[in-house]
């Protein structure tokens, strides 16, 4: 018995199956180059930005139309963006009190705001402006290392004498403290004290005298030195008076020094 022949196939006519697993392999995506690369990272914080710019316009427009839940969302987004912006510029106190200061000036000025124009610039300018008057700030109020040893004047001493000549000038009559204080302690002359008292200069002299004549009384009373023979109580009376009187002008003058250390410069 005779078989037929069989017929000669062609198996390249026919495509190949497909491997094991799925479809067939795809050509991997082509990278980009550095340059492309870099700048197509370059393009992302802008298109960022630009997209947050036009999102807080859109918030300003409608707080300035009266939406207080978009203002509220504005303020609350620039404070991160401010938080951030102020941490890589300023110490971390002074960080905080210009971004506070930032978010002020952007609530006084929110009415200025031109919708036409982008919101990221208006904004960016006033967060730099605020930066550079904290940077003033601190170069301004610079601390200044001081030396210990500096030589302070002691004042106690003219501080104690006028304190003593108010004590006694208080317990003199009031036209007599008055003259006295005037011509022996301010140095202005009888004409001068009549003038501001409104007393005749016969008047400033004959008080001046029983002014002193008083003080010499009242130290001798404060004094616990023992008391002088009569004899001699007249002499003592002129030399004690005597020296009251030069004495008190001392005093008067560190009395001044005092005042005058204590006025504003």
């Amino acid at each position: 018995m005779n078989v037929p022949a069989a017929d000669t196939v062609d198996v390249s006519a026919f495509p190949s199956p497909p491997r094991v697993g799925g479809a067939a392999r795809r050509a991997p995506p082509s990278i980009p180059e550095g340059r492309e690369l870099r700048a197509a990272q370059a393009a992302l914080p802008s298109a960022n930005w630009e997209s947050r710019s036009e999102r807080w316009g859109c918030m300003m427009v409608a707080a300035q139309g009266g939406e207080s839940q978009a203002y509220e969302q504005l303020l609350r987004e620039l404070d991160v963006w401010l938080r951030r912006y102020y941490a890589r510029r300023l110490p971390r106190a002074v960080a905080e009190d210009a971004r506070q200061d930032a978010l002020l000036a952007i609530h006084a000025a929110r009415h200025a705001y031109a919708p036409s124009k982008p919101f990221g610039p208006w904004v960016a300018a006033i967060a730099r402006y605020k930066w550079i008057d904290h940077v003033r700030d601190a170069a301004r109020f610079a601390a200044l290392s001081l030396p210990d040893d500096i030589p302070v004047e002691d004042r106690g001493e003219a501080a104690i004498s006028a304190v003593a000549v108010d004590d006694l000038l208080c317990r003199l009559k009031p036209a007599q403290a008055r003259v006295i204080r005037l011509v022996k302690l301010e140095g202005l002359s009888i004409e001068g004290a009549s003038s501001a008292t409104g007393q005749s200069a016969a008047l400033v002299k004959v008080n001046i005298h029983r002014g002193l004549k008083k003080l010499v009384a009242l130290t001798a009373d404060d004094s616990t030195a023992p008391t002088a023979p009569a004899s001699s109580s007249r002499r003592r009376g002129s030399s004690v008076h005597s020296d009251c009187s030069s004495g008190f002008a001392a005093h008067g003058q560190s009395a001044i020094a005092a005042r005058r250390a204590t006025w504003p410069r």
